[in-house]
């Protein structure tokens, strides 16, 4: 089966608050991170979770009620991968070994020691992630204060560990708002339905099972992509720190010591701006964002031949959620855990699931957001921001601790139910399926316009 079923961490309370945790200096619940945002929100998926702007107001409409709510979530903050924190120490044991004076930005430098772990959650990225489950419960406290969501997450420990820091969150809210026997809860720490990442498992919170993407060529096209882009905006920066250090950086290194400015931001407990961010302009921080934006869009988004066929089993678990019918899908779909009530209940009325942030992009690619009909093509030689992208960006799309909130609305005077959907807090005009004014599509008319997960896909081009 491929899944276990575990629980979230005790809660603790801390003085006269029911609150677990300190907030970080940068951050807060409903804002996110906010410290020199004029770089920070420009660090793609390597930027913290923030509020991104939006031209629909996400208030819930005065003559409407939440039904339904449903949070797709990345996991908090983390250390760099394996692969790249050897990579990054090794960057710089050569500055070390190679420059002889620091001096005024570079300062810091000379007693600069690499620590950063290697794929683990900070701890700015678990406060990340008890912020986001409070916020949760204040936007849905009618039906949180009722009821506990249903919670499943992808199966590496750091999104486990985003899991269980969310229930903390939204436990401590609850608590809070309710006093310390919480109305309609069931026992906390609350289950977590984690389900497998080894190789052959079907997990719709985790791609891998499309041998053609995972192994062909369409896995070289972000690459490419950000190739071209980087040997633009990135050779005059590395001319640049190779006349003030004297460390015969490549591209690649210098771009690495770009990415040591968030991976260190975010290994602060408070979230404090690393002195490696001042070593750049802020057009440079929008020329980074956008090679990270390049990499999801042409990796996982409508970028990729296969890209949005890796959410396409999500994408028909939703369904079935917000219709209250039987999975119906033959891609990444674990069927044995969907066809069985415990580990995929239908007919609740809150959910939580808990991934990464290429898969989240896969998945609002099969949703059809960000579509080529209000998302042009990324060009790979000039930055184009999000506003002109209709909201696309690596940064305003899956940010460390992102959230997507699927919700379902029963409105005066209408028979029907309304969906919408709101990511990271910008409300998706949904035009492919008549949005109106509040960002709604009635439910029939979401679920018809999934046609291209509900046929598959294209998952028949996986084993070709």
């Amino acid at each position: 089966m491929g899944a276990t079923m575990i629980t979230g961490l005790a809660f603790l309370a801390i003085g006269a608050t029911a609150y677990p945790h300190r907030p970080a200096a940068c951050d807060s619940v409903f804002a996110g991170y906010q410290c020199q945002p004029e770089i920070s929100h420009f660090w793609g998926q390597y930027s913290p979770f923030f509020s991104v702007p939006s031209d629909i107001s996400a208030d819930i409409p005065a003559h409407c009620s939440v039904t339904f709510a449903s949070v797709l979530s990345r996991h908090g903050a983390r250390d760099p991968t394996a692969s790249k924190t050897a990579a990054y120490n090794a960057t710089i044991q050569q500055i070390h070994k190679s420059v002889r004076d620091y001096t005024g930005p570079y300062a810091f430098l000379a007693n600069y020691s690499y620590t950063l772990g290697a794929d683990q959650l900070t701890l700015f990225g678990e406060n990340e992630m008890i912020n986001s489950g409070i916020k949760f419960y204040d936007r849905y406290e009618d039906l949180a204060s009722k009821l506990t969501p249903f919670i499943r997450s992808s199966g590496e420990a750091r999104v486990v560990e985003s899991a269980q820091n969310w229930t903390q969150g939204f436990h401590a809210a609850k608590v809070s708002d309710r006093g310390a026997r919480p109305h309609g809860d069931s026992t906390y720490p609350y289950s977590i339905l984690a389900i497998s990442e080894d190789a052959g498992v079907n997990n719709t919170l985790n791609h891998g099972l499309c041998t053609v993407f995972e192994d062909g060529p369409d896995g070289d096209i972000a690459a490419a992509a950000q190739k071209t882009w980087s040997n633009s905006f990135a050779a005059p920066i590395r001319k640049r720190l190779n006349a003030d250090l004297g460390a015969n950086l490549t591209i690649t290194q210098t771009i690495y010591i770009m990415d040591l400015c968030p991976f260190n931001t975010v290994a602060s407990p408070t979230g404090a701006i690393s002195p490696f961010c001042a070593l750049f302009t802020e057009q440079e921080w929008h020329q980074y964002g956008y090679y990270e934006s390049l990499n999801k869009y042409y990796g996982y988004s409508h970028g990729n031949p296969l890209g949005p066929t890796q959410g396409v089993g999500y994408v028909n678990e939703l369904i079935a959620r917000l219709t209250n019918r039987p999975v119906v899908d033959h891609t990444s779909t674990n069927r044995t855990l969907d066809s069985n009530p415990t580990t995929f209940p239908l007919g609740r009325k809150l959910y939580a699931d808990f991934s990464h942030d290429n898969d989240m992009t896969a998945i609002f690619s099969a949703l059809g957001l960000y579509n080529t009909s209000t998302t042009p093509m990324l060009p790979n030689t000039t930055v184009v921001e999000a506003e002109q992208e209709g909201g696309y960006s690596a940064a305003w799309t899956v940010p460390f601790a992102a959230r997507a909130y699927f919700e379902k609305l029963q409105c005066r005077g209408e028979r029907e139910e309304y969906v919408r959907v709101i990511v990271n807090d910008r409300v998706q005009a949904l035009e492919q399926c008549g949005g109106d004014r509040y960002g709604r599509c009635k439910l029939s008319k979401f679920v018809d316009n999934l046609g291209f997960a509900r046929s598959g896909g294209g998952w028949d081009q996986c084993f070709a």
